[in-house]
């Protein structure tokens, strides 16, 4: 795709990140032999259609959209638990959280840990000769797994990116990995100073209930993502004062969907699908958009590939499990990354292959116990609640928001298009063909016409457990 001038890139953003631009890329056989910068960009539960260049046109996001006009978008990209601190380890392990033994929260009495038998993203950067430094929510533990050389905080987003101003402008000659995560758009919903946002003009989306409770809290939603979307803007303008637009490597994602009942915490599609915007500067992939089916546990492999550091030994082998399985019968863990490499698709190859994707929830508080294993492909999609007998368990800024409050005040009998019975009580195996449902309503795991179906993903799901070495994959056996 043809370049645009670097004074006309970012004219009709409307803020000042106006002023970033780009150069010509260098000539292909010097690139080849560079390492880019690497700057890992995530926001705090932020939905997939939310931004100007996601389809919304509502909320003013114009780092964003800058970024996507620069890069790719993933119209196709899910976190594989939708719970902040273990879709975190995910993230900087490449290791499905049941592996890596961060089953939820991180924090206060939650205090979930990664296990210490694997090196991290950050850490293997280091090795590799990175500075790292991650900025705003950290959100993991333990710190020597997770560690990184310094550490930035900042009360804003934007206040926090001119912290990392002497990071990107070292002349040491070493390449930086900057994480940098906002608290934003997380509730409280923080609005920041930006355009304000008229609850009448906000567009509810249809898992949700047309309430003014609700558009209330989706207008102070949309402000908090406008104002996380301030850091990237300052950030891309640092990047272009210090010389280094042209050579880093910038990932945007969220770690897990917008925070309302139907979304965070559950693995339907607006838990899970997510905005990914993605810019290799060494590429020539410019403003497109792939379909490819990607998940956060390829985002480690993606970067460690782009530093020159990933190996095929790195990557676990797609193996099936034995025809006869005892109790608890799963592969051995070793570190080996669960996801692959995404770097082909950002350079231009079609994206063949990434049909199919998986996703492993179990806790988020303590007490929020409903571990869930998902396996969706293009069309199907299975969920298996494995605490199917529970009741569906409520975050507790989920449960007091005045979205949920006024359903329950109000006996309303429908949240969005699901009813509100069948949010609290689920079925073990939950079937959908999105192509027909895509708002995930009408149940097919107890239909014959789908009994194939059904039967072909339970198998998948088997397979992904034994291969990343699910604990929970003994409940197929005792159960």
């Amino acid at each position: 795709m043809k370049n645009v001038n670097r004074r006309t890139f970012l004219k009709t953003t409307g803020a000042t990140v106006g002023s970033l631009c780009m150069t010509g890329l260098r000539g292909a056989e010097s690139e080849e032999k560079k390492r880019p910068n690497i700057l890992l960009y995530v926001v705090d539960d932020q939905g997939s259609d939310d931004a100007g260049c996601l389809g919304n046109p509502v909320i003013k996001t114009p780092g964003l959209d800058a970024l996507a006009r620069e890069g790719v978008i993933f119209t196709n990209a899910f976190c594989t638990t939708a719970s902040c601190a273990a879709s975190r380890s995910v993230i900087l392990s490449g290791l499905y959280s049941h592996a890596n033994g961060m089953y939820g929260h991180s924090h206060a009495c939650h205090h979930f840990s990664c296990f210490d038998n694997f090196k991290s993203l950050p850490v293997r950067l280091g090795e590799g000769g990175y500075r790292t430094a991650s900025a705003g929510k950290y959100h993991v533990a333990p710190e020597p797994v997770f560690h990184f050389d310094e550490y930035i905080r900042g009360p804003s987003p934007k206040e926090m990116a001119d912290k990392t101003r002497r990071i990107l402008a070292d002349e040491s000659g070493s390449p930086f990995f900057l994480y940098f995560c906002t608290h934003e758009p997380h509730r409280p919903f923080q609005r920041g100073g930006t355009d304000p946002i008229d609850p009448a003009d906000v567009i509810v989306p249809p898992y949700l209930p047309d309430i003014p409770e609700c558009r209330e809290e989706l207008a102070r939603y949309y402000m908090s993502t406008q104002r996380a979307d301030s850091g990237l803007v300052r950030l891309m303008e640092l990047l272009e004062e210090t010389g280094h637009w042209d050579d880093t490597l910038i990932v945007y994602i969220s770690d897990n969907g917008i925070a309302f009942p139907g979304a965070k915490t559950t693995l339907y599609e607006p838990g899970m699908r997510l905005p990914c915007v993605m810019r290799n500067p060494f590429a020539g992939t410019r403003g497109t958009a792939s379909s490819a089916m990607i998940t956060w546990a390829d985002i480690a492999p993606t970067l460690l590939d782009a530093a020159g550091i990933l190996s095929p030994h790195d990557l676990a082998p797609a193996v099936e499990p034995p025809e006869t399985q005892r109790f608890n019968d799963r592969i051995p863990q070793n570190g080996k990354l669960h996801g692959q490499s995404v770097l082909p698709v950002l350079e231009g190859e079609p994206p063949g292959g990434w049909d199919e994707i998986y996703a492993s929830h179990t806790f988020h508080e303590i007490y929020m116990y409903y571990p869930m294993r998902v396996v969706r492909e293009r069309r199907f999609k299975l969920i298996w609640n494995i605490a199917h007998e529970l009741e569906y368990p409520f975050a507790s800024d989920l449960h007091a928001s005045k979205t949920w409050q006024a359903v329950l005040d109000r006996g309303i009998e429908r949240y969005g298009k699901r009813a509100v019975a069948d949010y609290l009580r689920r079925a073990e195996f939950e079937l959908y063909d999105l192509e027909k449902d895509p708002h995930e309503v009408v149940n097919l795991a107890n239909s014959p016409e789908y009994s194939a179906d059904l039967k072909r993903m339970k198998k998948k799901l088997k397979a992904f457990q034994y291969r990343t070495g699910d604990p929970w994959i003994g409940k197929w056996l005792y159960e």
